[in-house]
C-alpha cells in the first residue's frame, strides 16, 4: 500500500510586520527536533517570509532534506461563505472580498488539494512507496485541508484554526479515505511557547 504522510505545520510566532520573532525561531527549532527522527523527504514552504524563515530553521535539523517554495502553501481565504453558511462569530470577517478575490482563492485552495491532498505517484521514478513532507504554512491552508480530508462542507473551514508550529498529520493511502492522525498537536513545546496564534481569550 502507498501512504503520503503529510506533516502539516503553521509558521512560527511573527511580528506585526509578518516577520519571524525570536519566540517563532525557539517554536521553529522545537519542531525541526520533533521531525528528526522521522524519515523526511521534503520540506515545502509558502513564499511569506515568517514560513521562509521557520522552514529553514527546522530544516537545520533535517540535514540533506530539500527545503522548497510551493505556492500552493501561501496564506489564502480559500472558500468564503455565503450569508446562510457563516457563524455569527465570523459576521463582518467577509465584508469587502469580491467575486474575483473570493474566486482567487478558490483556485489556490483547488491547487493545493490537486498538490498535495493524495497518494504519491508511483509512476515516477525515484518515488518511494511511502512519503513523508512537511509543509509549512498557515492556519486557513491547513483548516482547508482538514476540511478536505474529512470530506466536510466548504464552510467547515472556518475555526479550525492551528497554533504556530502545532503538528497535524494527515496520511493518504491507496484505495482509502484520507486519515487525520493528528491536529493541532504542541507537545514539542513548553508550556509558555504554546498557543500563540489563537487569541489570548480562547486559550486554555
Amino acid at each position: 500500500m502507498t501512504t503520503r504522510h503529510l506533516y502539516l505545520a503553521r509558521h512560527g510566532a511573527a511580528d506585526a510586520f509578518g516577520e519571524l520573532t525570536d519566540v517563532g525561531r525557539r517554536q521553529a527549532g522545537l519542531l525541526g527536533e520533533r521531525l528528526a527522527g522521522v524519515p523526511v523527504d521534503a520540506v515545502w514552504h509558502s513564499p511569506l517570509p515568517r514560513a521562509v524563515a521557520s522552514a529553514r530553521e527546522l530544516a537545520r535539523y533535517l540535514p540533506d532534506v530539500p527545503v522548497t517554495e510551493a505556492a500552493e502553501l501561501v496564506d489564502h481565504v480559500p472558500y468564503v461563505p455565503g450569508a446562510a453558511e457563516t457563524p455569527p462569530s465570523w459576521a463582518g470577517f467577509f465584508d469587502g472580498y469580491d467575486d474575483a478575490e473570493a474566486a482567487s482563492g478558490q483556485r489556490l485552495a483547488e491547487a493545493l488539494v490537486a498538490r498535495f491532498a493524495k497518494v504519491p505517484d508511483t509512476t515516477t521514478k525515484e518515488t518511494r512507496p511511502d512519503t513523508h513532507e512537511v509543509l509549512v504554512t498557515h492556519a486557513y491552508p491547513i483548516a482547508w485541508l482538514v476540511r478536505h480530508a474529512l470530506d466536510a462542507p466548504p464552510s467547515r473551514w472556518l475555526g479550525l484554526n492551528s497554533a504556530n508550529t502545532a503538528l497535524t498529520i494527515i496520511e493518504y493511502r491507496t484505495g482509502l479515505p484520507p486519515t487525520i492522525v493528528m491536529f493541532n498537536d504542541m507537545s514539542h513545546l513548553p508550556a509558555d511557547l504554546r498557543w500563540t496564534g489563537f487569541p489570548k481569550s480562547v486559550r486554555p
